[in-house]
Parts: C-alpha cells; structure tokens; sequence
C-alpha cells in the first residue's frame, strides 16, 4: 500500500457538498492499495502510521507521533498514488488494486488506526471527493509498504 501522510492543524472531506470527515490537528493521510496488497500490509502501514513521529516535542524536534499527540486521523481513499509516470505522458494506474479489493484495505487500514485507539475519519471510496486541508510545517511524508524489509 501506498500512503502520502499530512501534518495538519486541520483537513475536512466533502462529497456532493456535505461533510464526510473533518478533523482538528493530526495527519492526513491519502492511502492506495497496490495490486497484491494484503491486510496485513494495510494493517502494518496504519501502525507505521500511527508511530510516526512527526509531530514537534517541547524542544521543537519532530520525535512525537499522532498517538502522543492524540490527534485525529483523516484517510481518504486515493487511487491515483499508483501513478506510473515512467512513460508518456498520461499516468497509468494498471499497478492499483481492482476496486472492490481496494476498498476492503482501505477500510481495513482505517480500522486498524481504529484499533490503535485514533479517532479517525474518512472519506468516501470512489467517490469524487474536495479535500481541504491546512498543512502544519508543512510536513509531507511518503510511505511505500513494498518498501519495508
């Protein structure tokens, strides 16, 4: 799976003009389920995600997490981070997972934030989604589970 992770003071979803997730300060996090991903791929990303310390500790430096901080989650399904860009000009995104597959890790990476004891809201899969967000820093981080040794 693929995520790109957001430090933000605040990031709100809407589909058709209503609200499907806002949250206060935390991450943002936009996550693509690969062509073979497992859900223990999704549920190893989340608790990666939930460590990641890059949030400002009383000294200004990046060593405290979403967990210590006990900020809100954002995930919002974003097919398009499986962007092959090697050739041409138009991205492929053969490298996604197929959709019903994909929706079944993104719900199961948001449960497992979930588990974790983050509250966490969504988006809408598949849905043509307006996010907004306030970037805090900014901080931006990209994630890659094939990765991960």
């Amino acid at each position: 799976m693929r995520a790109l992770i957001q430090r933000v003071a605040q990031a709100e979803v809407t589909v058709d003009g209503r609200s499907t997730g806002r949250i206060g300060p935390g991450l943002l996090v936009l996550v693509c389920a690969m062509r073979g991903d497992t859900d223990d791929a999704a549920e190893k990303l989340a608790a990666r995600v939930a460590r990641l310390r890059i949030f400002r500790d009383a000294e200004g430096k990046m060593n405290r997490s979403v967990t210590d901080l006990r900020g809100a989650v954002l995930v919002v399904s974003q097919f398009t981070l499986a962007a092959d860009t090697r050739t041409g000009n138009r991205p492929g995104f053969s490298g996604a997972e197929a959709p019903a597959r994909g929706e079944a890790l993104y719900l199961r990476f948001a449960e497992t934030l979930r588990g974790l004891g983050l509250p966490v809201e969504t988006g809408e899969f598949g849905a043509d989604m307006r996010v907004s967000l306030v970037n805090d820093g900014p901080v931006t981080i990209w994630i890659d589970s094939a990765d991960r040794a």
